[in-house]
């Protein structure tokens, strides 16, 4: 799959997650299979790009290419300038957000509120296109179904998008009045396919190798985007390539893998976040990776309660030195069945 110049090794990707995909999240993703990952979303109002957060959402330092950021906003004049502000800071790859569901971003009429305004939808799409063109960037869009059920228009929104110069289109199976709830509809996902030429990612609900095989041969989709199953498991990525490669599934990591790959996040979350919060923003990350193991149920409430990096990292290693290294590390839940 081709975006713009750029060439994707295989069709797993990771999807920008508010608050969860910052630069190590990205650079740990993309060295455990994950053929391109894109930014948490970045504000375009100027006024916000020498902020703390902002600063940090705009840090690609390290970062294996493409690198891919997300804009967010609703005019498109400043949605041009942010293009062209985050290209000079290292942008290989624009991507144009109308399908964050979050009150705060669709009261001020961006995200996926901007699915209700077709016209404003077109002169967006233009502006940041004819930003980007001199430069050879490409610009892509990720979007829902629909602001509710009762107003679907991915298709319209794709063919607009299209004919905008959109080099590829991420398509999440929910309206946003859906949220994250209910199941992703993949028969959307699917018209949208015939009805397009560009590349195209299917988005939602994909949370095992199967599950990613059975979306592209029922969707006809290019790639498929994995988000929330990937918390806590940044192995998916690889593991749904080795599957659509081979048909064959790859053994989950043994606790001494996990073990590895944990505690180098947490050290390069700390170096990114510094002290303060960085011990308090990594607590998500410790939660999602021990979730369900056995025994954690008493360590994590224990590390919840750590306000020092060191120390936080310490009890962490304390605890995987006591498993097996060579055991698997299977969630009670999973071993089960």
């Amino acid at each position: 799959m081709r975006i713009g110049t750029w060439t994707l090794p295989h069709p797993v990707c990771a999807a920008p997650m508010a608050g969860v995909t910052d630069r190590p999240y990205r650079r740990l993703c993309k060295a455990l299979g994950a053929a391109y990952a894109v930014s948490e979303m970045a504000a375009s109002n100027p006024r916000l790009w020498d902020s703390v957060k902002t600063s940090r959402r705009l840090n690609h330092e390290g970062e294996p290419g493409p690198i891919a950021v997300q804009i967010a906003g609703a005019d498109p004049d400043m949605l041009a300038e942010a293009a062209l502000f985050n290209i000079r800071k290292g942008a290989g790859i624009i991507d144009i957000n109308m399908g964050c569901p979050v009150k705060k971003v669709c009261n001020v009429a961006s995200g996926s509120a901007l699915l209700r305004d077709e016209a404003l939808v077109a002169r967006i799409l233009q502006r940041v296109v004819t930003a980007c063109a001199p430069l050879g960037i490409p610009v892509t869009l990720k979007t829902r179904t629909g602001w509710d059920r009762d107003s679907r228009n991915a298709v319209r929104i794709a063919r607009l998008a299209e004919d905008c110069g959109i080099t590829a289109l991420t398509l999440h199976g929910r309206t946003r009045c859906d949220l994250y709830t209910g199941h992703a509809e993949y028969d959307t996902i699917r018209d949208v396919r015939q009805a397009i030429r560009i590349p195209l990612i299917a988005n939602g609900d994909i949370d095992s190798p199967e599950k990613a095989r059975a979306v592209l041969d029922y969707t006809g989709a290019d790639a498929i985007m994995v988000g929330r199953a990937a918390q806590g498991r940044p192995w998916i990525f690889r593991e749904i390539a080795h599957y659509l490669a081979h048909g064959s599934h790859l053994p989950p990591p043994t606790y001494g893998e996990l073990r590895e790959h944990l505690l180098s996040h947490l050290e390069d979350h700390y170096t990114f976040y510094g002290e303060h919060t960085g011990v308090r923003t990594a607590r998500k990350h410790i939660g999602w990776y021990l979730a369900d193991l056995p025994g954690s149920d008493t360590l994590l409430p224990a590390i919840m309660a750590i306000d020092s990096t060191a120390q936080q990292s310490l009890t962490l290693q304390r605890w995987l030195d006591e498993q097996p290294a060579d055991a698997l590390a299977i969630p009670v839940a999973a071993g089960s069945h």
